[in-house]
């Protein structure tokens, strides 16, 4: 198993080509068939456009039709677990994060393990976080909003686009700062502007402008 998927990863990322003979044996053995990649998020959002992206390189590079398969739910857990659950052949990767492959197993109870189920293939995006607020808030930069939050105490609202990812990056703003603020979790980022922001000029919105998309992953052996 291990020649496959290390030509899947020097051909996926583009890095340095394999010897001459092993470069022809491994180009056929692999790949002979459509490679999976399970997106853990629904159609739509910035992991799976990524996923869209790459998937294109990749049929390129590789000449075989690479399908996109979106399988939601539980903060990117099913959708990971799927993969855990595939034949460990190459043919069926993850795209993930870091909320999928390290906030979830040090949270959650998995049927997996996101340290030795799978293993990293390449660095695909790295993504910065903002910090949003109204336009009516005093602070007009960071220092200026901590000190007003501080001076504030329980004024504020902060609003993160669902549970268990990015409501991560408030509360380790908080602790950091010392600054405290009631929290407000929605779905979706249209929802959380009309709970969140309803009525009130004190609302921070720390949220992502798209996850920060870790590495792609392939399983290393079925899981235990």
């Amino acid at each position: 198993m291990k020649l496959p998927r290390r030509t899947f990863l020097h051909l996926a990322a583009g890095a340095a080509a394999l010897p001459v003979m092993s470069r022809t044996a491994a180009a056929q053995a692999y790949p002979t068939r459509p490679i999976t990649i399970v997106v853990p998020y629904p159609a739509g959002g910035p992991t799976d456009t990524l996923a869209r992206i790459l998937a294109e390189h990749v049929r390129v590079s590789l000449g075989q039709p690479v399908i996109i398969e979106n399988v939601s739910g539980a903060g990117g857990s099913i959708g990971v677990g799927r993969v855990a659950r595939a034949a460990p052949d190459g043919y069926t990767v993850s795209i993930g994060h870091w909320q999928t492959h390290v906030l979830n197993g040090a949270s959650y109870q998995l049927p997996y393990d996101v340290v030795n189920d799978f293993e990293p293939v390449s660095l695909l995006a790295d993504t910065p976080q903002w910090i949003v607020a109204r336009k009516t808030l005093p602070a007009k930069d960071l220092s200026e909003l901590i000190a007003w939050l501080k001076e504030n105490p329980g004024k504020a609202t902060a609003g993160t686009v669902g549970v268990g990812g990015p409501e991560i990056t408030g509360i380790y703003f908080q602790k950091k700062t010392g600054t405290a603020s009631s929290s407000c979790r929605t779905a979706a980022a249209l929802r959380l502007t009309k709970i969140c922001w309803r009525g009130t000029s004190t609302s921070v919105s720390v949220r992502r402008r798209a996850p920060s998309c870790m590495c792609a992953t392939a399983t290393s052996k079925p899981t235990r």
